[in-house]
């Protein structure tokens, strides 16, 4: 199934200025390309105070080593005017002025790139910017590209005390007058027009133009879907709703839900159709350990220090959701381009309250889709915690003890075997990629799991 023909119609329409009568059902009507300024000059390491901007860097630039995999992070300014819609779906004003930014990690060359360009919408749970759904391994390892855009006022207002010189005339309020992301939901389409026609993408052209938001976000883009998307020219060929809600609305783009385990509450499930499809990973936790790492020395290094918490159990899941979310991206890809929709999965299974998870001997949630760090455990991994502040998120992570390895491993090779046919049933199945069933056995082998 190749890109939506409303999508390329309205962005070839826009780009030549051919704009639409205003009387013409805004369904039909091509939506506005931002002005582009980029890429901005500066890199790390570099000082976010400094007066001049190429003195600056970006926020929560990766430290992954993009260069030696044939990537460049790039960073842009969007301005334009956007429509202010209610969480109703009632548009509440029209051609507001905004300045955002986005930040591009894309294939250098043209040759390297898939077509395919993830578009996430920035969460702001944490009061800034966070790229929750970057995943350097995967994205490199198909050739994807990725695009974060800062939608919400608390992230731009974040960004603009962090580095004046940078980010001092970004604004998606209006000027004040719109401080409850009225205008989010244009300023992210309008990104992914920008994306869409190569202005940021130094020339690459996205053949499928993915959607995709975690928890807060996920939620934010659930309004897009289901009240503001009818309403408007549709930009994205699909939507991955990661740890978060997902639409109600039966629409033409199809949508993609992954939910932790943390993230299941009630044995009421929507059903999967032609157009939804939902996975939920028995031991993930929201926000589980992988994220943890992986932000940890940029927040020392862009926000003084990493946050500490004190939560009741030994926290961070050690379940690599990460690699259920990268299988899904490409399930999502060849549904929008073939029309093959995902396999469904397993859920989480639930005692007869309905309310309380089913667990077995160990402690583990039963159903749902088992990775091998959770079919072949060394540890108790949950989705579930407790305490202060985001340790509900967290989940848990308690290793076992000597006796507890002796017993479930009583012969050499015993773990390593189980790790494998769990990772084999679940590449058969779609829900591991190959390339991430081999690290694990990597991982088996060493012992560092």
């Amino acid at each position: 199934m190749s890109p939506s023909p409303w999508r390329r119609l309205g962005l070839a329409a826009a780009v030549l200025g051919l704009l639409l009568p205003m009387s013409v059902p805004a369904s039909a009507a091509p939506g506005p390309l931002p002005r582009v300024v980029g890429p901005l000059p500066g890199t790390v390491p570099g000082d976010r105070l400094a007066e001049r901007i190429e003195d600056t860097y970006p926020f929560f630039s990766t430290p992954d080593d993009l260069a030696a995999a044939g990537y460049v992070e790039e960073e842009f300014h969007l301005s334009g005017t956007a429509d202010g819609w209610a969480v109703d779906g009632t548009k509440v004003a029209t051609g507001v002025p905004y300045t955002t930014r986005v930040i591009v990690r894309r294939p250098a060359h043209a040759w390297k790139f898939t077509g395919t360009t993830l578009v996430e919408w920035q969460n702001v749970t944490a009061g800034y910017d966070l790229d929750a759904l970057w995943n350097a391994e995967s994205v490199v390892r198909a050739g994807h590209a990725w695009v974060g855009v800062s939608a919400q006022r608390v992230g731009v207002d974040q960004l603009k005390t962090w580095s004046p010189a940078r980010y001092g005339a970004l604004d998606v309020t209006g000027g004040g007058r719109f401080t409850a992301d009225e205008l989010s939901y244009d300023v992210f389409t309008q990104a992914g027009r920008a994306i869409d026609s190569g202005a940021v993408m130094g020339g690459l052209r996205t053949k499928t133009l993915l959607a995709i938001g975690a928890s807060q976000s996920a939620g934010r883009m659930t309004v897009l879907y289901d009240r503001v998307l009818p309403q408007q020219q549709p930009v994205f060929d699909g939507y991955g709703y990661i740890v978060g809600p997902a639409p109600t609305r039966v629409g033409a783009e199809p949508v993609f839900q992954v939910l932790s385990e943390t993230d299941v509450r009630t044995p009421q499930r929507p059903a999967d159709t032609d157009r939804f499809r939902r996975w939920e990973v028995a031991g993930a936790a929201h926000s589980g350990y992988e994220g943890q790492a992986y932000r940890e020395p940029i927040s020392e290094r862009d926000l003084g220090g990493a946050p500490q918490y004190d939560c009741d159990r030994p926290a961070f899941s050690r379940i690599p959701m990460h690699h259920v979310t990268a299988a899904s991206y490409d399930h999502l890809r060849r549904w929008v381009e073939r029309g093959t929709p995902p396999p469904t999965a397993r859920p989480l299974e639930f005692e007869a309250d309905g309310v309380t998870k089913k667990r077995d001997a160990l402690g583990l949630a039963l159903g749902g889709i088992r990775l091998s760090q959770l079919a072949a455990p060394r540890a108790v991994n949950t989705g579930d915690n407790s305490g202060e502040t985001f340790c509900r998120l967290f989940g848990t992570h308690v290793p076992f003890d000597a006796a507890t390895l002796a017993r479930l491993y009583p012969e050499r090779g015993d773990y390593v075997r189980q790790v494998v046919t769990a990772d084999a049933a679940n590449v058969h199945a779609g829900y591991l990629q190959p390339a991430d069933a081999r690290q694990n056995l990597a991982d088996a082998l060493g012992g560092t799991r």
